[in-house]
Order: C-alpha cells, then structure tokens, then sequence
C-alpha cells in the first residue's frame, strides 16, 4: 500500500484540490488529516501550486513534442493537465501562449462556437452502462467498441479490434467488465445491432432475479444509436481530442493512392497502427479519469445518491463504486 506522503504527492500532481485531496485520503485511504497539516506536508515535498515553475523551455519542448501527434488536437487547459501529469508545473496561461505560438491554426480552429447541449442525469453509479461502437475507422479495418458509466462518465472498456460486429467479442467485453467490476449495471442502454444480442441476453440473465421493477427484460435498453446520448458524447470527445489525428492520417494514405481498401490494405494498416491507436485511446481515457477524478462529483460529494450495484450469484461485490 502506498504510504501518505506518495498518495498526497499523487492527487497534486493530478490537481486534485486541497479539501478534495483532504476528502480522498480520508475516505479511500482510511488517512485523517487537517487541511493545515496537508499543505505543510506539500511544502515539505517542496510542492507548491503558483512558484517553482519549471522553465519555460520545457514547457516549449513538451507542447512541441505533444502536437506532433494527436494531442494538435487538444485546447489549452488539457494540455496544462497534461503538464502537470507529466511533472511539468506551468502557468495555465503559460500554456496558452505557447500553444498560440507553435500551432496558431490549431488554436483558430478550436475557437469556433459549438452548441449548448441538454444535461445528462443518471441516478448513481452503474445504474446505467452505455455501449456503442465507433465506426468512423471501420473503412480501414480499425473497429472501436466502448461502454460509459451514465452517471460517472467513466470509460468502462474502449477497444479497438478488426471488429465490432461479432456478438461474442462485443460480449466478452462486457463479461470480462463485469468479472472486474464485480458488479453489473441496472441497465444496458445500446442500439438494435445484432452484435449486441449476446450482450443483451446476459444481461437479462445477470438481472433475472432483481429486487425491483427493472429486473429480467426491463433491465435491457435499445433505440437509435444518436439517441444513446452520454456515449455519443463520448465519441465526440474521442473524435476531438483522438480519432480525428487518425481519420487525417489515414485519408492522406487514400488521396495519394497508397490505400484501395483492399483486403491486404486493410490488415498492413491493423497491422501497423491498431495496437498505437488503443494505447493512444487508452492515455486518452487515463486523462479524462484524471479531470473528473479531482472534481468528486458533487452528486457525491452530497451524500445523497448511493452507489448503486447489482449482486451477481455466488459473488460479494466491492460496497465501494465502481463505475
């Protein structure tokens, strides 16, 4: 078990907030500490929030290195938490100059307006699962599968295979997820595909013996993928911040003719890229855990929703949440 001193160091470096640190310690870690004592700590660690930047040249040099692959596509307050997850303590403002400077097109592109969307409500962890799968890459024999916690937003699984078509891949991603887990969902929200028919049979069986009204069938949700709203969102942010370094990338091998979509086009290009796109959906994934992780739902922080599981026969579930 990690000691105190490498948990506080930790929760800095992701930016977790000094009464949300405080909170995390106390109830994750089973460690009481005042506030007071937290920031003398910090200061012992020589861990400061607004002095000891590092220099600006390695903050030049790491943003450099960063928009040469898919993170041209992130704004400037990403790329500061990028920073500080790296070690690399900066001004947010620091941040944006340097970006300003090394990509302008970038930082023009990012600037046009988007729509105001509805809010998304769940009421508590893993009582909804989202599934879909991503198909913008699915011409050149990338296919993404993923699932979102409703309530959370965490990325439960985000895989990338030669397909997402086949019922037992798409369920065995759900099975291995709930082994993990320990835990299933009250609900599975997905589309009519038929790669989702597996999934959806063992959800009802997970659920047959529930204790309330959305147990067996009713546990099992499908409809229009556009209407699966939180992981629509989710494949927006993929799309922004991941996929679209990819879609350009791959375009580029078609428009100068060194892609047909032929059989043996298609497997080079697994071949060569699948494994370095699901690493880098995987670091996409770790980072967003890193941003919600220090914001500690306030739905939570509340203490009116609790966690919401799903026993499995024959399994004791983990009473802490797992989505």
């Amino acid at each position: 078990m990690a000691s105190a001193s490498e948990l506080i160091r930790t929760y800095f470096m992701m930016g977790v907030t000094y009464k949300d640190m405080q909170r995390l310690l106390r109830d994750c870690h089973g460690v009481e500490i005042s506030q007071r004592h937290l920031k003398r700590q910090l200061s012992h660690m020589h861990l400061f929030r607004r002095k000891e930047y590092c220099d600006i040249e390695d903050v030049v040099e790491f943003v450099g290195s960063q928009i040469k692959n898919s993170g041209m596509l992130h704004g400037y307050r990403w790329m500061h938490q990028k920073c500080a997850e790296s070690g690399i303590r900066c001004r947010r403002e620091d941040v944006r100059v340097v970006l300003r400077y090394l990509d302008p097109a970038g930082v023009q592109f990012r600037q046009a307006r988007r729509l105001h969307r509805r809010t998304y409500f769940a009421r508590g962890p893993n009582f909804i699962w989202h599934i879909d799968s991503y198909d913008k890459l699915k011409p050149f024999g990338i296919c993404i599968n993923g699932c979102v916690d409703g309530y959370s937003r965490k990325v439960l699984w985000l895989n990338c295979y030669f397909t997402s078509s086949d019922p037992k891949v798409v369920a065995a991603y759900f099975v291995g997820t709930v082994c993990k887990l320990q835990c299933c969902p009250k609900l599975v929200r997905t589309d009519d595909g038929t790669e989702n028919v597996d999934l959806l049979q063992m959800q009802t069986f997970l659920r047959r013996n529930g204790a309330d009204s959305l147990r067996g069938h009713k546990s099992a949700l499908t409809g229009t993928s556009p209407h699966n709203q939180c992981i629509e969102s989710w494949w927006g942010i993929l799309r922004k911040e991941c996929a679209e370094f990819w879609l350009v990338a791959f375009h580029n091998l078609k428009n100068c003719g060194q892609f047909d979509g032929g059989y043996i086009d298609r497997n080079i290009i697994q071949f060569c890229f699948m494994a370095l796109i699901q690493v880098s959906e995987i670091v996409l994934n770790t980072f967003i855990l890193l941003l919600v992780s220090y914001e500690y739902n306030k739905k939570i922080e509340s203490d009116q929703l609790p966690p919401v599981t799903c026993k499995l026969p024959g399994v004791t579930l983990c009473p802490s949440i797992c989505g």
